[in-house]
């Protein structure tokens, strides 16, 4: 599996790992998604740091708190999932990029 996989060269690796990871962490606040529900009377906005930035609530549903409370959850949980997705992809990308293509968990 790690047949063409230079062993002296994993302290390299781990330290531009890190490395990596703190750029990604950093470059991550720069990024925002918005998920909506209940047709857009709800929008959540979220930066890559999973922190939430904005909250676009309808006037319609200021009297109506069940709906708020209900359309709120399912927002947020919508966009925190975004932020988890986009996390993912990031590091996978990375990862691949400095690995060179080679996946060291592969079973071939």
């Amino acid at each position: 599996m790690f047949k063409d996989f230079d062993m002296s060269k994993m302290g390299e690796m781990v330290q531009e790992l890190q490395s990596k990871a703190k750029e990604m962490e950093e470059q991550a606040k720069n990024i925002t998604m918005t998920a909506k529900a209940g047709g857009g009377m709800v929008e959540v906005t979220a930066n890559g740091a999973n922190e939430i930035i904005d909250i676009m609530i309808d006037d319609s549903l200021l009297e109506d708190k069940s709906s708020l409370q209900i359309l709120l959850i399912s927002a947020i949980n919508d966009v925190l999932k975004m932020v988890e997705d986009n996390k993912k992809s990031q590091a996978m990308s990375n990862f691949g990029g400095m690995m060179g293509g080679m996946n060291p968990f592969s079973m071939k």
